[in-house]
């Protein structure tokens, strides 16, 4: 992976990120990263804020713009959305909604494999994120800050276009969450692509209270 590659990786993982901070992740000089951020920026592939701190100088935030979200793979976004609107046409919006809960059963059967001998939920929950990594979801987790619960990160939709047209898949994600996790859970989205969210986030606290 190039340089450029991973900045950008960097970039889509992270979020909005100063320059020194990229450094330091890439064991890179600053100067070096500026160099690469610059040109990333006459290519429109980045974007900027300066952040005003007290009186010092402004701190530099960098981002990726729209243009460079469309080097994320986003699984034949084109023929995603005209399949569905050519179903919702054709069959209407009750055949639809049939159809996912169709794909939610299939990825259901897949996940229930995949977490199958996960003895406690931190495996259930890691096994998860490493399936939606696999499937192009850039997927994560982490233990929440009071230690009481898991959060599940997607940096990436790579089915972004077809939930635009059709808001019955993020709802089917939600709920084949909640299901092959189990009832010992509770799993609510706290950030949201669709909504404007750089990524997609679930927090999945446990019913016993601590996470393990």
């Amino acid at each position: 992976m190039s340089t450029t590659d991973r900045i950008l990786f960097l970039l889509k993982t992270r979020g909005g990120s100063q320059a020194a901070t990229l450094a330091a992740a890439l064991g890179m000089s600053a100067q070096a990263v500026r160099e690469h951020l610059a040109r990333l920026c006459a290519d429109g592939l980045v974007q900027y804020d300066d952040e005003a701190e007290g009186r010092g100088r402004p701190r530099r935030r960098w981002s990726l713009t729209e243009r460079a979200q469309s080097l994320f793979p986003d699984s034949h976004a084109e023929l995603a959305v005209e399949l569905v609107e050519a179903i919702r046409a054709e069959l209407g919006e009750a055949e639809l909604e049939r159809l996912i809960r169709r794909r939610e059963q299939m990825a259901l059967a897949t996940y229930i494999g995949v977490l199958a001998d996960a003895a406690t939920l931190k495996d259930r929950v890691a096994r998860l994120a490493r399936q939606r990594s696999a499937e192009g979801y850039m997927a994560e987790w982490l233990i929440g800050s009071d230690g009481a619960d898991f959060v599940l990160v997607e940096n990436h939709c790579p089915i972004k276009a077809a939930a635009r047209a059709c808001e019955g898949f993020c709802r089917a994600e939600l709920e084949l969450f909640r299901e092959v996790l189990g009832p010992q859970c509770r799993v609510e989205r706290s950030e949201h692509i669709l909504a404007g969210g750089r990524r997609c986030s679930y927090r999945i606290t446990a019913a016993g209270g601590a996470a393990s």
